[in-house]
């Protein structure tokens, strides 16, 4: 139990930091990193269910932070229709494989959900977007030639 509340700061930091400090938006991403997102919704997901098992209906933790992922990520209505529908879904699987609530397996599997969240959480906090420059126009105020 304890092992698990530890690996709750790190995997909350590295979702609350790595997207944010990335200049990408989902829509900027390659396919393999938009996937890598749909994943850690799903994995949100479920760590929402597991620690409410445990922690009640009213814990909102990992919920706010996908709220909080899909703000950063700022994506099309399409794309986040499908982080939300991932992230049900994982809430959702949660919710049936551990019909107990909480017990030890339910703590292990919250346990196990952190490591795949932070993995994901660390890789996409790897990727990095080189944006092109710019050109101003030739009637640009930037060239110093404002229009006439």
């Amino acid at each position: 139990m304890l092992r698990a509340r530890a690996l709750v700061p790190a995997l909350a930091a590295l979702l609350l930091t790595a997207p944010s400090a990335l200049p990408a938006h989902a829509q900027e991403r390659e396919p393999a990193d938009r996937q890598r997102l749909l994943d850690l919704a799903y994995t949100l997901g479920q760590s929402h269910a597991l620690r409410q098992a445990c922690e009640g209906a009213g814990d909102q933790f990992w919920r706010a932070r996908m709220m909080r992922l899909i703000d950063i990520e700022a994506a099309d209505t399409t794309f986040t229709d499908r982080l939300r529908d991932r992230f049900n879904g994982g809430f959702a699987a949660s919710q049936a494989g551990h019909p107990e609530g909480c017990s030890p397996e339910s703590r292990r599997a919250e346990r196990q959900a952190a490591q795949r969240g932070r993995a994901l959480a660390s890789k996409l906090s790897q990727t990095v977007v080189v944006n092109e420059p710019v050109q101003a126009s030739p009637d640009s105020m930037a060239d110093g030639r404002g229009a006439r």
